[in-house]
């Protein structure tokens, strides 16, 4: 059963170890002792639905309060300090494009609004229904999750927008292929989720972002229906696809895609490596893109981040062993670790693991294939839980990204950690933050950034220490021409940043594509983009 409160299915847990514990005790302090709002007090809070009856519609205070917020710090705050005060008035699990038609009919009649809700693992605020305005209808898109055909001969497969990460590639691994789509939220997030936001997937150096994997689709707006037809390339005009692509709902529902595959790859491998510093690290890990070697993933972790992963792994004598070890071929205090992953057929992947051995070697760099590749890979979709035993021990983890050019990412990175790590000075709250960098372009890199702090006496002031933290990185990240999202979408949290990237006229045609498919805004009304500023 999925949680209510905080991340994934109950019956997943990611402990944290007695001298994990003691380690965030030191650097950030001991937490507060806490505890979540009962859920029932959440529930006895629901006001009575706003909406007339429609035999799709539930009203059920269950269904409204497990639809009203994503997984943003935010809704943290609401659904487990119980600040949460806005619900939507039904949910609906429609399960055809009829279906959705009739449901957007039902709104306008209504006078309601549309949230779309793919696997609710938003972390900006995309399905949270607004404090005023018109009741909300929660469309969960989970009964829309079939493979509609499987495309052998042009390597594509068309599916319902609402399939989750391990139903596709369930779905696909029987045919003998892959998508090879894996965003760290990939246990619980889904295609749809993935088109209108902008996905990232953790090999998307090797399969690619979601916008070359996708190829076309279906989506319902309120002026009716738009088809994206499935063609390899074309001049004809602007491509419709990148409309949708980052929509965030705001132009109606998508409701089935047709992606790009590949055949499963012969082999897999994920190892690590590790460099005195940072800055060596990051110039091997610019050659790496630059020279376009056939790598499917390069993440580079800080100090801080290579040390907290060690701390939280809960084996301390082989943490230890492994510290002097390297200690001794000279990665000492400063050390980074960088993990990296080979796809592909045999050969391939051979040569991409002596061509990177050869430059991680040339940046005075240390190769480990054992152990630490794998594990990262056993866990790397279990890492989500961790987020749930810190806050209930009294710690609030937040991440945020952007992605920035070669010649800006050092410093910006830089900047942007600076902001985080004293933004609570005025508090006398230390923070713990780290970065890596992660899907590397020959032009640029991501920088994403982890933070951890108490957690207040008050939900409120919890609140107002995110805010703090979350506004002086986004200022940073501005400064440096950085983007606002690198992955993530725009949602609530990054909207009055949107327009420092896309500028006045950028902003006015944004909002001309949502009026034209959506006169009545009420697809997903606030997020995205503010239609009257």
């Amino acid at each position: 059963m999925k949680r209510i409160q905080g991340w994934g299915n109950n019956q997943t847990d990611y402990p944290v170890p007695e001298p994990a514990a003691n380690y965030l005790k030191a650097v950030v302090g001991p937490p507060p002792d806490l505890k979540n709002k009962p859920v029932t007090d959440l529930l006895e809070a629901i006001p009575p639905a706003q909406l007339p009856n429609h035999p799709l519609v539930t009203q059920d205070p269950e269904e409204r309060l497990r639809h009203a917020r994503g997984q943003s710090l935010p809704d943290w705050v609401d659904m487990c300090d119980g600040l949460v005060n806005t619900f939507p008035d039904g949910v609906t699990y429609p399960e055809s494009d009829a279906d959705i038609r009739d449901l957007i009919q039902f709104a306008q009649k209504a006078g309601a609004s549309l949230i779309p809700y793919g696997g609710g693992s938003s972390v900006v605020g995309h399905l949270t229904p607004p404090g005023d305005g018109p009741p909300t209808l929660s469309v969960d898109l989970a009964k829309m999750n079939r493979l509609i055909n499987l495309n052998e001969t042009s390597f594509e497969a068309t599916f319902e927008a609402g399939v989750s990460g391990p139903q596709l590639e369930e779905a696909l691994q029987k045919y003998g292929y892959t998508l090879g789509h894996f965003p760290q939220s990939w246990e619980y997030s889904t295609l749809g989720g993935w088109i209108v936001t902008r996905s990232v997937g953790q090999q998307s150096y090797h399969y690619g972002r979601i916008e070359p994997l996708f190829v076309g689709g279906h989506l319902e707006s309120p002026e009716g229906p738009l088809d994206l037809p499935r063609i390899p390339k074309s001049a004809a005009g602007p491509d419709l696809r990148h409309l949708v692509l980052g929509s965030e709902a705001r132009l109606g529902i998508l409701t089935q895609a047709t992606v790009r595959i590949r055949r499963m790859p012969e082999e897999e491998h994920f190892y690590a490596a590790f460099f005195p510093d940072f800055e060596t690290g990051a110039e091997a890990v610019r050659r790496i893109a630059q020279a376009e070697l056939p790598v499917s993933m390069v993440r580079l972790s800080d100090s801080m981040e290579t040390e907290t992963t060690f701390q939280l792994s809960g084996e301390e004598k082989l943490v230890n062993l492994a510290k002097l070890g390297l200690n001794l071929f000279g990665q000492r205090e400063e050390r980074c670790m960088l993990l990296y992953g080979l796809t592909g057929d045999r050969a391939t992947t051979r040569l991409a693991d002596r061509q990177l051995a050869h430059l991680v070697r040339s940046h005075q760099g240390m190769m480990v294939r054992y152990y630490l590749g794998e594990k990262w890979m056993e866990k790397r979709f279990l890492t989500p839980y961790l987020r749930n035993t810190l806050w209930d021990i009294g710690y609030a983890l937040d991440t945020l990204e952007t992605s920035l050019p070669w010649d800006k990412l050092q410093e910006g990175r830089q900047a942007v950690i600076d902001a985080i790590g004293h933004g609570l000075a005025d508090e006398n709250e230390p923070v713990l933050v780290f970065s890596h960098i992660s899907h590397v372009y020959t032009n640029g890199g991501s920088v994403y950034v982890t933070y951890l702090f108490r957690r207040g006496e008050d939900p409120h002031q919890t609140l107002s220490r995110w805010q703090k933290l979350k506004a002086g990185a986004s200022q940073r990240i501005l400064e440096h021409g950085g983007t606002i999202s690198h992955q993530h979408g725009v949602g609530l949290d990054h909207q009055p940043y949107l327009a420092s990237e896309k500028g006045p006229l950028g902003m006015r045609l944004i909002q001309s594509a949502v009026r034209e498919l959506d006169p009545g805004e009420i697809m997903n009304p606030g997020k995205l983009i503010d239609l009257n500023p």
